[in-house]
């Protein structure tokens, strides 16, 4: 058989292509595997942290023994997870039981997708980002709650339903601060979270939203500690009523996986209380940029690009120092204590702070 020139350039074109596609495939995936890396090293931080702190506040001695300063800790922990054995409930509802942790998981990292950890620095600019958001986050509960349902337990059960319950009652005043926020990006038709961002870099640290919506700010703040289960509203878990409520069946890497949605959803509420209310990747100098100064290029592009993560980090632990010092200083709530601020309290507060929000804006078109 004799195969001409075209034909041969043709094969060549189209192999080619199909080379420059699968190289476009893998730089595709590298900030996602990046991103991972940065959240597995994120949530190893603040575990340490966490032991550091609360160690601190009770006056003994924290992690000290794996690792130096006891930094490598949460790996040994983990990596005993890892091999332990993995107890399946006899009567319980195994593929159910299996798919919760999961969905709780996968759930809190598709948050990240829409968090910016600097300028431009997202995986996902939408125009309904930080709606998004809430909706992902409101399916953490729904994985707590198969799992407590398939663990054929009483307690876990009861765990479950709590989680769900707890959820609902703090999403609603959350989403009312997270639309007060964002009323005036809306306005422009976007609810990015990074036109959230640069909405507050005009002033500086006087264009904070914490200036604008203080109120608003306590109450996300409160809402969110209610949203990781963080004490004091760790009701879905309590061990002196439901020895670990939906939890309590589980074991090995899948108890694991409930270990580390807690931190995950801590570090994502931290970063979104920096993005809507603490500037972001904003310096506190009125609208001057350090690398202005210099010539913009690649390398000035990337150095900024890395201050703006730090101070975004920075500001992020700030809010995680304040939830683990919460932890070890308010006393666990009751269920209805937790339910009724939830619907008495901060509900008519956020609709009132909304409301009073709405009204301004309009009067000042």
């Amino acid at each position: 058989m004799i195969i001409d020139k075209v034909e041969v350039e043709t094969i060549n074109s189209f192999s080619k292509s199909e080379l420059l596609k699968e190289v476009y495939g893998l730089i595709w995936i590298l900030p996602i595997l990046t991103l991972l890396l940065g959240i597995t090293i994120e949530v190893l931080v603040i575990v340490w942290l966490e032991r550091e702190i609360s160690a601190s506040i009770q006056q003994r001695i924290g992690p000290e023994y794996a690792g130096p300063l006891g930094l490598l800790q949460a790996i040994a922990d983990g990596t005993k997870l890892l091999f332990k054995e993995d107890i399946l409930p006899s009567r319980g509802d195994i593929p159910l039981f299996s798919i919760g942790p999961s969905i709780a998981v996968i759930s809190i990292l598709l948050s990240f997708l829409v968090i910016p950890l600097g300028y431009r620095f997202v995986l996902a600019d939408l125009s309904i980002g930080v709606f998004l958001w809430i909706a992902i986050s409101s399916i953490a509960p729904i994985g707590l709650l198969i799992a407590g349902y398939s663990s054929n337990n009483k307690y876990s059960f009861l765990g479950g339903l709590r989680a769900a319950a707890q959820s609902i009652s703090y999403e609603i005043p959350l989403t009312f601060c997270v639309l007060a926020i964002s009323l005036r990006v809306i306005l422009s038709n976007s609810s990015s979270t990074v036109d959230i961002v640069e909405a507050q870099s005009k002033y500086g640290f006087f264009g904070w939203h914490l200036w604008r919506q203080p109120i608003g700010f306590l109450v996300f703040l409160i809402s969110s500690l209610a949203e990781c289960e963080r004490l004091p509203f760790d009701l879905p878990e309590a061990e002196e009523e439901l020895v670990a409520g939906y939890q309590t069946e589980y074991s090995g890497i899948k108890y694991g996986l409930f270990y580390l949605v807690s931190y995950l959803n801590l570090l994502v509420s931290s970063l979104f209380v920096t993005v809507l209310y603490l500037g972001g990747w904003n310096l506190s100098i009125p609208y001057i940029s350090f690398f202005g100064f210099f010539q913009m290029n690649k390398m000035v592009g990337i150095l900024e690009m890395t201050m703006g993560i730090f101070i975004t980090l920075t500001k992020a632990y700030l809010f995680l120092f304040i939830s683990i010092t919460i932890r070890w200083t308010l006393p666990r709530m009751r269920m209805d204590q937790l339910l009724n601020l939830g619907w008495k309290f901060l509900l008519p507060i956020s609709l009132g702070n909304l409301l009073l929000t709405t009204s301004s804006q309009l009067v000042s078109l």
